[in-house]
């Protein structure tokens, strides 16, 4: 085998690709985050609903999607469960009834406080420091946002 192709089929060996770096990273931190929000009855992708929300109370729809880079058919099944569980009402918009406002019940405020110590189990459970976390969630973001410019 030619040294290029030797180089060309290295390039596509499973552990040199970034994409499943990331990808079996997530896996693993939502793996992890599992216990501690199965704790609070929710699942990871309601987190992160929730933590826009107690960021920002009452936003529409399309605001919650765009932060968490996600399209209505993926986001409002998610909404319907968290106000089935009651953390959430789902009001129509006054100024454009097309529009779905979320606000948080006094139940979804009360779980704030039930989270506060998330993070930190994920730091400790991460092994890594806070700094080398935020380095590497800068990286991240940079990268994602890289990203979604060469799509566009």
């Amino acid at each position: 085998m030619s040294k290029s192709r030797s180089q060309s089929a290295d390039m596509l060996a499973l552990d040199n690709q970034f994409c499943f770096s990331l990808y079996s990273a997530s896996l693993a931190m939502t793996k992890t985050y599992k216990p501690y929000l199965d704790r609070l009855g929710i699942t990871y992708p309601q987190y992160l609903v929730l933590l826009v929300l107690w960021q920002q109370d009452d936003v529409l729809v399309k605001s919650i999607g765009e932060r968490l880079f996600l399209d209505s058919g993926t986001l409002t099944p998610l909404l319907k469960r968290l106000e089935a569980s009651g953390l959430i009402a789902r009001i129509r918009d006054d100024a454009d009834e097309r529009q779905v406002r979320i606000t948080l019940t006094k139940d979804g405020r009360l779980l704030k406080k039930k989270a506060q110590e998330i993070p930190h189990q994920m730091l400790c459970a991460s092994g890594q420091s806070q700094a080398a976390i935020g380095n590497l969630r800068a990286q991240l973001s940079v990268i994602r946002d890289d990203l979604i410019r060469s799509n566009t």
